[in-house]
């Protein structure tokens, strides 16, 4: 059987789709990829030994931008046309569409080609690309209980959310000699997902002095050069005083390693991403989220609070998001032990360990045979 993956341009999109995709290719399902070029998937799935077929794509906003005229008359159409030619070509059984921008041309090609489609949505509430193709699809498959508003129930599924198989193996040891971290220090990774969050980047910069008298900082900024944040990260890390420097290692992209570095972490603090979130629940890892403001009908915040309600992590929305608010917090969470194990134990209560196989079986059964 054929299966094409469409979807990508952030990491919660892409991560989804690399674990469901491993888990049917040890079934020896043949699965392609139809994504953007400018897009995490355009790295992550050919790295993954997929085959990947970049294709036009426009994003969808909600606010005015001239990029939205050529996106909608130029780029759209094009990746359309794409879409329909490679699956054409391809002839899968079922796309599965992971949602982003990048599903939606694939999704309407597929429409008109007769090829079943799954959506998937990652996040507490569907985006807007998962709203427009689940009006159409087969099944549209949600991680979280009620997430599919205003979809038919008959359609709706819930899956969970998968996190990748290679994430759960991942060695403390591994983490503090590769980035030459003090075991007996608790290790705070930073991250504002795949681009990084430069208002994150910044507050945690100022904080650095005092934040490093209490943890070590693993920190994955992101390579903006509109910001600058990296060279200014670096900047500041240089003034450090010699006896806290090695505390602090700064990273525009953090590869690989991340299972390593999840598996060390005391503490996560960062955006509130489907990627990230669904992580820190699979893995049992406390958090401070940062949601990203209005984020996709506000997506993040969605995500954030879903965790805290539980009892797994604490919302720092950004307008409260301060060196001395950062400061305060982490002195507190970092102090007690016991508290932050709670904390991970709650967390794990949000995750679906069999997601992907989840995931998988209703790909096959709305496949057919």
């Amino acid at each position: 059987m054929r299966v094409v993956i469409a979807g990508g341009g952030t990491g919660g999109h892409t991560s989804a789709g690399l674990a469901v995709a491993a888990t049917l290719v040890k079934s020896g399902v043949d699965i392609h990829w139809i994504g953007s070029r400018e897009g995490i998937e355009a790295r992550r799935v050919p790295e993954a030994g997929l085959p990947f077929h970049p294709i036009s794509t426009g994003k969808l906003r909600r606010y005015w931008d001239r990029r939205n005229v050529s996106d909608l008359l130029v780029n759209v159409p094009a990746g359309l046309v794409q879409s329909w030619a490679l699956l054409r070509r391809l002839d899968p059984a079922v796309l599965f569409a992971t949602g982003g921008f990048a599903s939606v041309p694939p999704a309407l090609a597929a429409r008109a080609l007769g090829i079943p489609l799954v959506v998937h949505e990652q996040t507490a509430v569907l985006g807007l690309a998962n709203r427009i193709t689940g009006r159409f699809a087969a099944r549209v498959a949600v991680s979280f209980p009620g997430s599919g508003a205003g979809l038919r129930p008959d359609r709706v599924v819930v899956t969970g959310n998968p996190v990748r198989p290679e994430l759960l193996e991942g060695r403390r040891e591994a983490a503090l000699g590769g980035f030459g971290f003090d075991a007996a220090l608790p290790l705070v990774y930073v991250t504002g997902g795949a681009q990084g969050s430069h208002r994150v980047n910044r507050v945690v910069g100022e904080a650095l002095p005092r934040l490093l008298g209490l943890c070590q900082i693993l920190h994955q900024c992101g390579d903006n050069a509109e910001t600058g944040d990296h060279r200014w990260l670096q900047d500041r890390a240089r003034t450090l005083p010699p006896r806290i420097a090695p505390r602090y290692v700064v990273r525009p992209y953090i590869g690989a390693e991340l299972r390593d570095v999840y598996a060390a972490a005391a503490l996560l603090v960062g955006r509130s991403g489907a990627g990230t979130v669904n992580e820190c629940c699979n893995l049992g890892l406390p958090a401070v989220f940062v949601p990203l403001p209005g984020a996709s009908g506000d997506e993040q915040t969605a995500n954030a609070r879903l965790v805290e309600a539980a009892g797994g992590a604490i919302v720092l929305p950004q307008a409260e998001l301060t060196a001395d608010r950062l400061v305060d917090l982490l002195t507190r969470l970092l102090a007690d032990t016991a508290a932050l194990k709670g904390m991970a134990a709650r967390a794990r209560t949000l995750a679906v360990p069999d997601a992907a196989e989840r995931l998988a079986r209703l790909i096959r059964e709305v496949a057919g045979p």
